[in-house]
């Protein structure tokens, strides 16, 4: 039996929505934050156009895809919706195509390598893409996104890249209900944050840090979390495993 809810009307979207902005909101005040810096950012990955239609009309303008091809196939499905698309998951440099052309954010730059790719794909299509970095917080050896002392090289080679506006940091923290293993995933990457600030390439911030999912998010928060990635809060218990979406970790993540 789920924790999480499944809401199957616009009304239900809308109290599961509200649901977890309060607990948003709870997690700011208690860590002496203003709420507003908290941005929710739905995810919809595995649910079809029809349910997203619902979640749209109750009030989500922005829905994160780890998939760019479920992205790009949802996107022109529901683009009379005016909904804003985020891609929250790795990106192979031959798909930066389609990341160009329908994502407004990509949380997962992980290289200079895919960034270049990005770059001429968004000058063909004369479009802007605002990117997180991922940083590997927690060391583990399966997942994507760079080791803390990459960051700042990285930083560095996507200076000139003028299609991409980079934000901040990303990370996942690892898969544990343990606070004392989950918080410092998320810690180390506000800490890493403030060391990278004062070397950073003119023009560019890191204002955001995008972490913190359904199970976790509020220890983001209190940890400095601008953007919480949540999906199963909001949607409902997936049937299918992230695993398929997240190679090498059979978790249930956002």
């Amino acid at each position: 039996m789920s924790d999480f809810p499944f809401p199957e009307t616009v009304e239900e979207f809308r109290i599961a929505r509200e649901a977890v902005e309060e607990r948003i909101a709870d997690a700011a005040r208690r860590a002496g934050r203003d709420p507003g810096e908290v941005r929710l950012l739905p995810v919809s990955k595995t649910w079809p156009a029809e349910r997203l239609r619902l979640a749209i009309a109750a009030g989500m303008t922005t829905l994160g895809e780890n998939r760019i091809q479920e992205l790009s196939a949802k996107a022109r499905e529901l683009a009379d919706t005016g909904v804003r698309w985020c891609v929250i998951g790795h990106l192979q440099r031959n798909k930066a195509r389609d990341c160009a052309a329908w994502a407004d954010e990509f949380h997962a730059l992980d290289s200079v390598r895919v960034g270049a790719a990005l770059q001429r794909r968004l000058e063909a299509v004369d479009r802007h893409l605002d990117v997180f970095i991922q940083v590997n917080t927690s060391l583990e050896p399966q997942k994507h996104g760079l080791a803390a002392d990459e960051v700042a090289g990285v930083l560095a080679g996507l200076a000139d890249f003028d299609r991409l506006r980079v934000r901040g940091l990303m990370t996942l923290a690892e898969f544990s209900r343990d606070e004392t293993v989950v918080r410092p995933c998320f810690a180390r990457l506000r800490e890493l944050r403030e060391r990278l600030i004062p070397g950073l390439p003119d023009g560019m911030n890191l204002d955001e840090l995008s972490m913190g999912m359904s199970g976790d998010f509020e220890w983001a928060i209190e940890e400095g979390a601008t953007t919480v990635r949540v999906g199963q809060a909001i949607f409902g218990a997936r049937a299918t495993k992230d695993s398929e979406y997240w190679p090498g970790q059979g978790r249930e993540n956002h």
